[in-house]
């Protein structure tokens, strides 16, 4: 096991372990750490604790030391730097006619490197634009296409939920998300229904799929033939966080009768689509048998 520390490098980033050497840090505490770009200004959200060394890639970085007030002085200097840069560049953007959208931000720690993130449909020759910005601003620039997911990451705001989006709050990674989860948890495949701000399908699907999965193995697929305690029926509706079905009963008089089973009181027989083929195959034979009543 290794000991080490979480840090987050702004409020809607990755946090990263960090190796705390020696010191303890409390969350909340910011610090100055040594990364592959230099020195670089966090905050702790993760006091020392311990985990599996597979789990980090070393050699693990270390906490250099606790922001001191200068430290912070000059953290709040960027920030302040960084709404300047952000005008500039979108007024060089349009300058230059770029089909780009300029997101955020960010200096580096030291001053010796601005990071500017953009959306776009498609690639940009934006060659001429970083050497306006190297003239403007005498450091060096790095332009970063990102996603309209890690937009909406950067940007924040509220879900359909009415809840701060997921990716701003809690999530370091996006994961996977597909139309089968969808249709697995029985939701309208209606995609303004099931997509979040950024336009792609909402990553909440994730969190309950697995249990879905679980669940939907003991349910029998809609339209499935089944025996009830109450008779024979076909399945209309599943209700798989219930754990139950809505079965439309046979009966001698014909009119349908709909009522729900818990799984557990059902047993299944064969699907919809071998039924319908049963009962064309009795149709067929019972009518085969009328005409030849009719020719005797």
């Amino acid at each position: 096991m290794i000991e080490v520390i979480s840090v987050r490098f702004n409020s809607k980033g990755k946090s990263y372990y960090f190796d705390p050497k020696g010191k303890t840090i409390e969350v909340d505490t910011e610090v100055i750490v040594e990364t592959s770009k230099g020195l670089e200004f966090g905050a702790c959200v993760g006091g020392n604790f311990s985990v599996a060394a597979d789990k980090v890639v070393l050699p693990l970085r270390p906490v250099v030391r606790l922001a001191t007030d200068a430290d912070k002085a000059l953290h709040a200097k960027n920030k302040a730097k960084e709404q300047e840069a952000f005008r500039v560049c979108a007024e060089k953007i349009r300058e230059h006619e770029l089909d780009m959208k300029l997101v955020d931000v960010e200096y580096n720690f030291e001053g010796s490197k601005i990071l500017f993130f953009f959306t776009s449909e498609g690639r940009v020759d934006f060659r001429a634009l970083v050497k306006d910005l190297a003239g403007q601003f005498r450091t060096r620039i790095e332009l970063r296409q990102i996603g309209v997911r890690d937009e909406a990451r950067m940007l924040g705001g509220l879900g359909i939920c009415g809840k701060p989006f997921c990716c701003s709050q809690f999530l370091d990674e996006f994961q996977p998300v597909s139309i089968k989860m969808a249709k697995t948890q029985n939701l309208s495949l209606n995609p303004t229904k099931i997509s979040g701000t950024c336009g792609r399908l909402m990553c909440c699907l994730k969190y309950e799929q697995d249990a879905y999965e679980e669940l939907v193995k003991n349910v029998p697929k809609l339209d499935s033939y089944v025996e009830t305690p109450e008779g024979r029926g076909t399945i209309t509706e599943v209700n798989i966080l219930r754990q139950k079905v809505k079965v439309r009963l046979e009966t001698k008089s014909g009119d349908p009768v709909m009522t729900y089973f818990p799984i557990d009181d059902i047993t299944f027989i064969k699907t919809g689509k071998q039924r319908r083929a049963e009962l064309l195959a009795e149709s067929k034979e019972q009518g085969e048998e009328r005409e030849k009543r009719k020719k005797k």
